[in-house]
Parts: structure tokens; C-alpha cells; sequence
């Protein structure tokens, strides 16, 4: 088995085929941005595309996020160095978060897993950097300030990695960035202005559980039964949910823990409804399942479709022919604590993965962060980030290639103003698609 020492060394010969301050460049803008977008409609429910179109319409941040196979088709003939990792596959800002660990501790880490396949590292970073450019122009902050904020944020990756490759494998492998911890550390490092805002995300991500849900989402019926209550046009009952969907919480335990099967099994599901989330998941088959015990005490299942990977046309296809165990496998992978209720299931012929709803579930606020806000929020994504990619590899192979100067940093900085410039030009695009007629968004109002 090679030696750290040796990892990093072999690290530092990629640079010859491929030098850091060619990441990211060459990426595809001779395409037709709308096109690519439509394209993945042909599996959705056709009639939740215009909410689809409306979410993404809002700003070039909301468009960005619903973007995630425009940009894999664009990074495709990019420079790489050849390591590849288990890669989120849209590790934008947005989809980092609060959640609860098994031991009901809050935890922050990645949190969208929909596009996990085995991949280039490259394109994980290059998706986060470019977010922090295109959510701080969409502040309206200079281009300076986002070449800043994003320099950060890869500086950080960087950096995380030199210290995992430090460490013992099972060292990093029980990293776990819990909520108390951050905020201690945020204080003594960051701003009164940056503690707060921590703060407030974690009281917010803390009033999000299944209890809370339910006061909102599910009423008592005249017969003295939970039912859940159609919010429409975010939730309600369509006959394009088979009845069989509410069975998915007892077909799927064989994907499942033991102790946590043994639990569902004294769960009966209820009621069902279709709920839209998300951006880029908007016409996806995405529903949410109530079931009780014996005491009526309920549990909130989410029933999410799980489709191929905007990823595999360029990195290959998965080892996994079921797509939501795709996404479960890749989710345990790279998160430092996982939902223990997260399992698979297949109806119909479509594939689907299961976790639990709310679970203390949150996140930040993008529109409300300053540059120093958003630069220590980057900061924070960008270390995150490489402890998940140092799961599924050397991290010392990544240290050695990504070095100690800011070569890299800079690099991914330059790359992610030039796919923001390119992000704007694409959603101008967007948008008078949608003038024109071409396209038609539903903007919930």
C-alpha cells in the first residue's frame, strides 16, 4: 500500500499532465441552454413543468440551482486529473444544510444526493465555486467581491484536504461537523455578524420536525383519523400516484437497518400525497407518506423519485441499476452521519428512495448573507465538501496535486466568474423563452 508520503508525491507529478491553472477551462457554451433544460421533461409530470420554469424564473441563483445537467454537459470536456470520488453531482450552496443525526444531534453536511454517481472531483468543486460567483452577483455584489468569496471557498477545500491527509482514514471517517462545534468555532474565528446568522439557521432547522409538519400539513377526520390536507399547488392527491405508493414504507425494509425495519414495522401508512420540492427536482414523482402505531403517534415518510444521474452521459454509467439505491449508497458514502430511515424501493417500473421528512432539516438563507457572510459560509461548504470526496479516496493523492500555494484557489476563482457571466447569459435566455411563449411558468402567486 502506497505511503501518504507517496500519495502526495504522485499528486504532485498530475500536475504535469494537467496544471491547476487549467481547471475549469474550456467549458461548453455552444449549446442551447433552454433546450437542454426541456430535455429533461420528457419523464416528469407535465403538468408541474410550469412550476418547474416558474421557481427557476425567480433569479439567476434560482436558475443556477435547477441546472445541474446543463452544467455537467458543460464541464464534460474539461481538464481532469483522473481521481475520481464519489461526487455529489450538484454540490452547489444551497444544497448544504442542517439535519439531525441518529442521535438526535444537529449536524451541518451535504444534503441533496439526486445526481450522486462516481465522478471527477473537479466537477463537485467547479458546481460550489461557481454557485458562490453567481449567488454573489445575484446580490448584486461586484465581480471582485464574487472572485473573492469563491477564491475562499476553494482555498478552504484545499486546505481541509492537506489536513485530512494528516489523519488515520477511521479519523476522518467519524468527522462529524455538529452544530454546537460550529457555532464555538464561528466565534472565535469569524464575526459577531457570522455567529448570529449560524445561529438563527440552526433554531430555524430546529423547529423543523415531523411534529411541526404535521400540525400544518395533516388534520383529524370526522371519523377521528390523521388525514393530510391538500395545499395546492404544493401539495395534493393525483391519480398519478398509484395507491401502491403508501406501501413503499413496508416494501423497502429489506433496504434498511434491522433495528430500523423492526421499527416501521409497527407503522401503518395512512395517507399519501404528491408535495413538489426543491428546484431541479420540481416534476419529479415526489410524495410524502403518514403512517402511525398502535397510539396514533405519527411518522412522515418522503417518497422521492430517483432518476439517472445528470452526471453518467460523461463520467459512465453507475454500478447501481436502481437509481434510489444509487442515491442512498452515495449518500452514506459521503455524509458523516446519514438518515438511518434512508432505503429504496421500486413501483411501476420507476425507481424510488425513502427518507424521513423534516427531520431538523435547514439551511441558510442565501439572499440574506453579506460578502462576509457568504465568504464564511463558502468557507465552511468548501471544508464540508472535501471530507465527503476524502471518503471514497486518498485524500493525500488530492493534497499533493492541490499543493499549498493559491494556484488552485485562483483557478477555480477565474473559472467561477466566467460560469456565472455564462449562468446570466443563459437565464437572459431563460427568460425570454418564457416572454416569447416558447415556455410557460407558473410562478405560485
Amino acid at each position: 500500500m502506497a505511503t501518504t508520503a507517496a500519495l502526495r508525491k504522485q499528486g504532485r507529478g498530475l500536475r504535469q499532465q494537467v496544471p491547476r491553472q487549467q481547471l475549469g477551462r474550456g467549458f461548453r457554451t455552444d449549446r442551447d441552454p433552454v433546450a437542454l433544460l426541456d430535455a429533461q421533461n420528457a419523464s416528469r409530470l407535465t403538468s408541474l413543468v410550469p412550476v418547474r420554469w416558474g421557481r427557476m424564473s425567480e433569479s439567476a441563483f434560482t436558475f443556477y440551482r435547477g441546472t445541474a445537467a446543463l452544467m455537467a454537459h458543460d464541464l464534460a470536456p474539461t481538464p481532469v486529473t483522473g481521481i475520481r470520488v464519489q461526487a455529489c453531482g450538484d454540490a452547489h450552496l444551497s444544497n448544504f444544510g442542517f439535519y439531525s443525526s441518529p442521535e438526535r444531534a444537529l449536524v451541518f453536511d451535504l444534503n441533496d444526493f439526486d445526481e450522486t454517481t462516481v465522478a471527477p472531483w473537479e466537477w463537485d468543486v467547479e458546481r460550489l465555486v461557481a454557485s458562490m460567483a453567481v449567488a454573489a452577483r445575484a446580490g448584486g455584489f461586484d465581480d471582485n467581491t464574487a472572485f473573492g468569496i469563491a477564491t475562499e471557498a476553494a482555498a478552504a477545500y484545499r486546505k481541509a484536504m492537506a489536513t485530512l491527509a494528516g489523519r488515520s482514514a477511521l479519523d476522518n471517517y467519524w468527522t462529524v461537523v455538529r452544530a454546537e462545534a460550529l457555532l464555538e468555532r464561528t466565534k472565535q474565528l469569524e464575526t459577531d455578524a457570522v455567529a448570529r446568522e449560524i445561529k438563527r439557521a440552526e433554531r430555524k432547522a430546529r423547529r423543523r420536525t415531523s411534529e411541526t409538519a404535521l400540525r400544518k400539513l395533516a388534520t383529524v377526520s370526522e371519523d377521528g383519523e390523521l388525514q393530510l390536507v391538500e395545499q395546492p399547488p404544493l401539495m395534493f392527491r393525483t391519480d398519478v400516484l398509484p395507491e401502491a405508493l403508501a406501501d413503499i414504507p413496508l416494501r423497502y425494509l429489506d433496504t434498511v437497518p434491522a433495528d430500523i425495519a423492526a421499527l416501521l414495522a409497527r407503522f401503518t401508512p395512512v395517507d399519501q400525497m404528491m408535495r413538489v420540492v426543491g428546484v431541479g427536482s420540481v416534476g419529479t414523482r415526489c410524495a410524502i407518506v403518514l403512517l402511525v402505531d398502535s397510539t396514533d403517534a405519527p411518522l412522515i415518510l418522503q417518497v422521492k423519485e430517483a432518476t439517472r444521474s445528470v452526471l453518467e452521459p460523461a463520467a459512465g454509467a453507475s454500478r447501481y441499476h436502481h437509481d434510489g439505491q444509487r442515491v442512498v449508497r452515495g449518500q452514506r458514502i459521503m455524509q458523516a452521519v446519514s438518515d438511518p430511515f434512508l432505503g429504496w424501493a421500486s413501483l411501476g417500473g420507476r425507481h424510488y428512495y425513502v427518507r424521513q421528512f423534516r427531520d431538523n432539516k435547514g439551511g441558510f438563507e442565501i439572499e440574506r448573507l453579506s460578502p462576509s457572510l457568504l465568504t464564511a459560509y463558502g468557507r465552511l461548504c468548501g471544508a464540508v465538501l472535501a471530507r465527503a470526496h476524502a471518503q471514497s479516496c486518498e485524500p493525500a493523492l488530492l493534497a499533493g496535486y492541490l499543493g499549498k500555494g493559491a494556484a488552485f484557489d485562483e483557478a477555480m476563482a477565474e473559472f467561477a466568474l466566467a460560469y456565472a457571466a455564462q449562468n446570466d447569459a443563459d437565464y437572459a435566455r431563460f427568460v425570454e423563452a418564457i416572454g416569447s411563449g416558447l415556455l410557460r411558468a407558473d410562478r405560485e402567486h
